[in-house]
């Protein structure tokens, strides 16, 4: 399976909400497919279709130590959210290289339709919790950036593109 690259920041694909996925369909689950091939080979804990230049609300996420573990969603949104708040170390493939503590809710509930075209609800706490808001931010036109104080932000930013010069 042929993967499409990582669009890089600041790509307008990243900073767009994504459309909203009508039903589900093969192409749906092709994406995922793909999706879920992309977010491996990272590795990563989830993706948002977004990410890889494609303008459909879908997210996938594998937060499990075995893998092969990932849940398929689109137009997922959060139901409910924890007081208690979790710190995480967010990075992203669209600015590689540079990672930021944030802090999110511990725990959520969204909403999402499956794999199957149904409308599902999941409880998802800890690591899984912090990679679901993080893919919804991304369908949302948001960057784990975007959760930092200004000068945090803009320091991580042109870290970010530093690193893209110098490698690329």
């Amino acid at each position: 399976m042929v993967v499409r690259p990582y669009v890089m920041w600041p790509h307008p694909a990243l900073r767009r909400v994504a459309s909203p996925v009508p039903e589900i369909t093969d192409a749906v689950r092709r994406v995922w497919d793909e999706m879920i091939v992309a977010m491996d080979t990272m590795p990563g804990v989830g993706l948002a279709a977004p990410q890889l230049g494609i303008d459909m609300a879908l997210a996938v996420v594998d937060a499990s130590t075995t893998r092969g573990q990932a849940i398929r969603m689109a137009n997922p949104s959060v139901l409910h959210a924890s007081i208690e708040l979790r710190e995480h170390e967010e990075g992203s493939p669209n600015l590689p290289g540079v990672w930021a503590k944030v802090k999110r809710p511990r725990a959520v509930t969204v909403r999402f339709l499956n794999d199957k075209g149904q409308w599902d609800r999941q409880d998802f706490v800890g690591l899984w919790a912090t990679s679901v808001q993080h893919q919804i931010d991304h369908l949302n036109g948001r960057m784990f950036f975007d959760r930092l104080g200004p000068v945090k932000r803009d320091m991580l930013i042109k870290k970010g593109q530093k690193l893209k010069r110098s490698a690329g």
